[in-house]
């Protein structure tokens, strides 16, 4: 069997700010940008990776959801605690200055894991936790 990864979703609250954050400073390309009734889903993906991507959307347009559940949504994302992204780079010392110099918001510095990772970490502007591994 040969299953690969095509999309994750992540939350945003603020379309143009997300791809502000994913294609200005990540330097991720969009491959699509569709708005729908007032929302927006942007897909966005790493240069030369198209068959990996991150589908950006408005959390309040999932089908089902209480209004309960919308502002549980809602108070999660402000606390950074409801989506999060692992990302990966040869380079974590230079992502990390980018970064920095953009205002993102630092969780972490790089720092050597005690599970044998090196990494550091952000928040995008919707609140989501942002991480990014050093491949070596």
């Amino acid at each position: 069997m040969n299953i690969t990864i095509h999309s994750s979703f992540l939350p945003h609250n603020d379309a143009d700010a997300a791809l502000a954050f994913y294609r200005d400073i990540l330097g991720f390309e969009v491959r699509k940008d569709v708005a729908y009734n007032g929302m927006r889903w942007i897909t966005v993906g790493p240069v030369g990776q198209p068959d990996t991507s991150i589908v950006l959307h408005p959390p309040a347009a999932s089908p089902g959801l209480t209004d309960d559940e919308r502002r549980t949504i809602s108070e999660m994302m402000a606390k950074g605690t409801y989506g999060m992204i692992i990302l990966a780079t040869a380079d974590l010392d230079g992502v990390f200055e980018q970064l920095q110099a953009s205002d993102a918001e630092v969780i972490q510095e790089p720092t050597e894991q005690p599970y044998g990772v090196r990494d550091c970490a952000f928040r995008d502007p919707a609140g989501n936790h942002v991480r990014i591994n050093e491949v070596r």
